[in-house]
């Protein structure tokens, strides 16, 4: 998305007198006039990666979580690694970066959705390879922490919209959400042996 949203909105963004390279703060939707059409093409590719990717793993059968987990976190430091060699970009692990658009932008610095990726990797590998023990439990531990996680990204998400240009990253947020993943992940390991 960074390459098409820094490509698109660079007459704006001169216009407007901000930085051409940069993504933050975002042109008001209001005032992107007939690139809107664009921007619902991009979340229609959102939702329809996230389709691929499930389908994907819904071939894997009974472990389709940890095929999930594995596609998405490779597909996540691909593209990461793909804009380093192809443009670049991010400059550092720190830059802030535009993650997704549903249901509301998602924000952080590189390095977090890059430690999730790489953590879904780490999980779907051991879940592929291993046979984990599923119980309800780890389950609310995954999905709650999995939603804190959504929520340190959108924390800020109205002030984004509106032309802000990210403050700070919510960390603790972001590693209560880790936590329990990682946590959960454990118990399955131990439950199973």
């Amino acid at each position: 998305m960074v390459v098409y949203l820094r490509a698109l909105s660079e007459p704006l963004r001169l216009a407007a007198g901000f930085s051409p390279t940069e993504l933050f703060p975002l042109i008001p939707l209001g005032q992107i006039g007939p690139l809107f059409q664009l921007v619902k093409i991009e979340i229609a590719r959102e939702a329809a990666t996230i389709i691929m990717l499930g389908a994907i793993a819904a071939a894997a059968g009974t472990r389709w979580l940890p095929a999930f987990a594995l596609v998405f976190g490779v597909w996540d430091l691909t593209f990461y690694a793909a804009l380093k060699i192809l443009i670049d970009w991010p400059a550092s692990l720190f830059t802030w970066d535009l993650l997704f658009l549903l249901p509301v932008p998602w924000v952080g610095p590189v390095l977090a959705p890059s430690i999730v990726a790489t953590s879904l990797v780490i999980g779907g590998i051991v879940g592929i390879v291993r046979p984990l023990k599923r119980s309800a439990f780890n389950t609310v531990l995954l999905t709650v922490g999995a939603m804190i996680i959504i929520l340190g990204f959108t924390w800020d998400w109205r002030y984004i919209v509106n032309g802000g240009v990210p403050r700070s990253f919510p960390w603790t947020i972001f590693w209560l959400g880790e936590a329990l993943g990682i946590i959960s992940l454990l118990r399955a390991l131990r439950v199973s042996r």
